[in-house]
């Protein structure tokens, strides 16, 4: 799969346990042999939040070569500002694949800007 593939957060989603998808960026195609983790079915907002900063954190330090300590300030903006633009049925959508749809994405890629994080390719 190539980084054009994954989504934001998405495509870390697997290396975040399921997170990954939390990082705005990629292709809408769902992706094939995915499972998303059940614990996101039941997890609280602030539980989704830490994953979606996890995996922003793994992408990020991929992307820029930064340690994944120097991130936690910005994925935490990332994260909180991702989830809270959410609405309802898009963090039921997340929730249910395990990456964000294409209004979810949509601002996602607002607050990688916002909190001046690169773009996933």
């Amino acid at each position: 799969m190539t980084m054009r593939r994954l989504p934001l957060l998405i495509a870390t989603g697997l290396f975040a346990l399921g997170a990954t998808a939390a990082l705005a960026g990629g292709s809408t195609a769902p992706f094939q042999q995915y499972e998303p983790d059940p614990a996101l079915k039941t997890a609280s907002k602030s539980n989704l939040e830490g994953r979606v900063r996890h995996a922003c954190t793994v992408v990020q330090a991929r992307l820029t070569s930064a340690t994944e300590a120097s991130l936690e300030r910005p994925c935490g903006c990332y994260a909180r500002q991702t989830l809270r633009s959410l609405d309802t049925s898009e963090i039921e959508a997340y929730r249910a694949t395990g990456y964000f749809n294409d209004t979810a994405r949509a601002k996602a890629l607002a607050a990688l800007d916002s909190c001046k994080l690169q773009r996933p390719v």
